[in-house]
């Protein structure tokens, strides 16, 4: 914080003729709400990109953002990336889809085998939301039970059982030992909610008694070792040695989904913390910009997917999983990622996470930031977080949040307006110090506001 940068101004999108305000016009004809994306939406419209290069973008206003959101943590190597730019031109130039397997499945599927301690095979999927819904419908055919736990507040995908008590508030939240059931969609059916456990983070004999009470209807329970929604603050080892434990007691699957945590070590989140689970879900990473998504686990937990002998337990078919334009570029951004590529990133992370805490201190704006390896987020708190309770923000705090995110994109930086952010490998040491003079002086802007 030297003072040094001169903070751009980039509000050409609020213009009411701004391009963006047009497409959105004309988006509002043929989308609902002009929107196929949730996240992406704003008030009183989004920003549209033009294109992205490196770790910048450039909206349709010809205005330059640093993005650190990466379209929400999937583009390891930023926009444009020339290997795997290179890597899904050569492979789109041989036909992009078949109705017959490609060699670079088998590639792919290799190399995930190989880093990932809890992966013997691997069966993939257009988006995590289906890689989720796979290792449920796999769980439950596996263990022949129907029930699925899962932790309050945290999120696993578009699928209506892993919904459950996400975005749950106070009111609805029930005794900690036993967080009640809630609906996130309107229109979630009552059975959904009866077959779905809901356990607390990061409170390990709690949710073990539970697990417990429950264990001989359970088939799964699905964890995120660095859960988004849960503030992104890592599980505790000892949570997660007794979530291994407990299920491995009662023969029940650990299903860690690690959609956004495998970009956190080269042996994702479980080679990081160390514990094992017994199925593993991805996406965003491992598609080098791409849809995709995976199953991966144990040999004869993924062989319920096995259609040789005749229908398998859990038939799985989808026109385009592992689609060799999404293989070729994953493969080309994954064989980047070698251990010094993960290195890197956890020192600049490190950096920036400690940069932002300072730049809170010294505006005297109230605030935190949590994260681990390549993964941040902006709290508008300095409240201890322990579980998804103690990270829901009240009135005050969530407008503290919005004006932090409004004057962030105001000001040539790009994060999730619910202060999620990430790092790729083209950031530099320079953009580090380029984005904590712009959130020193956003900050300062907040403060005095």
């Amino acid at each position: 914080m030297n003072g040094k940068t001169t903070v751009p101004v980039t509000r050409a999108y609020a213009r009411a003729d701004s391009a963006s305000a047009r497409l959105f016009e004309r988006a509002q004809e043929f989308l609902p709400g002009g929107n196929s994306r949730t996240t992406v939406f704003s008030s009183p419209y989004p920003i549209y990109a033009a294109e992205g290069q490196g770790c910048w973008v450039t909206d349709v206003d010809g205005e330059r953002r640093l993005d650190l959101i990466n379209n929400y943590t999937s583009l390891m190597h930023g926009h444009a990336h020339p290997a795997v730019t290179d890597a899904a031109t050569r492979r789109l130039a041989r036909g992009a889809s078949f109705a017959m397997p490609t060699p670079e499945e088998i590639d792919l599927a290799e190399l995930m085998v190989e880093r990932v301690p809890g992966v013997e095979r691997v069966r993939f999927t257009n988006s995590g939301s289906e890689a989720v819904m796979m290792a449920v419908k796999a769980a439950r055919a596996f263990t022949g039970r129907p029930k699925i736990a899962k932790f309050e507040g945290a999120y696993h995908g578009s699928y209506d059982p892993v919904e459950v008590s996400l975005g749950s508030s106070p009111a609805e939240w029930g005794p900690l030992d036993a967080p009640a059931s809630v609906p996130y969609a309107k229109g979630t059916p009552a059975s959904i909610l009866d077959d779905v456990v809901v356990l607390p983070f990061n409170y390990p004999d709690l949710a073990a008694a539970r697990i417990e009470k429950e264990r001989h209807h359970l088939a799964a329970v699905i964890v995120d070792p660095v859960p988004n929604r849960i503030g992104l603050m890592p599980a505790r080892r000892e949570f997660l040695e007794t979530m291994r434990d407990v299920t491995a007691a009662h023969g029940i699957l650990l299903l860690f989904d690690e959609v956004i945590s495998f970009r956190i070590g080269y042996r994702g989140a479980q080679g990081v913390f160390g514990v094992r689970p017994d199925v593993t879900t991805f996406g965003k990473i491992i598609g080098g910009g791409f849809p995709v998504g995976a199953v991966g686990g144990r040999a004869d937990v993924m062989a319920v997917f096995d259609p040789r002998g005749g229908k398998p337990a859990v038939p799985h078919g989808g026109t385009f999983n592992a689609n060799p334009v999404t293989m070729s570029a994953g493969l080309a951004a994954m064989r980047l990622m070698d251990e010094s590529a993960y290195g890197r990133l956890d020192e600049l992370g490190e950096k920036l996470r400690a940069g932002m805490s300072a730049c809170l201190e010294s505006a005297g704006v109230p605030g935190s930031v949590t994260g681990l390896g390549s993964l941040f987020r902006l709290h508008p708190t300095n409240r201890r977080f322990v579980d998804y309770r103690s990270t829901v923000a009240d009135a005050t705090e969530r407008a503290r949040l919005e004006r932090l995110h409004r004057e962030l994109v105001d000001h040539g930086v790009l994060i999730s307006p619910t202060g999620l952010g990430c790092l790729s490998t083209v950031v530099t040491d320079a953009e580090i110090e380029y984005f904590l003079e712009v959130f020193h002086a956003c900050a300062r802007s907040v403060a005095t506001s």
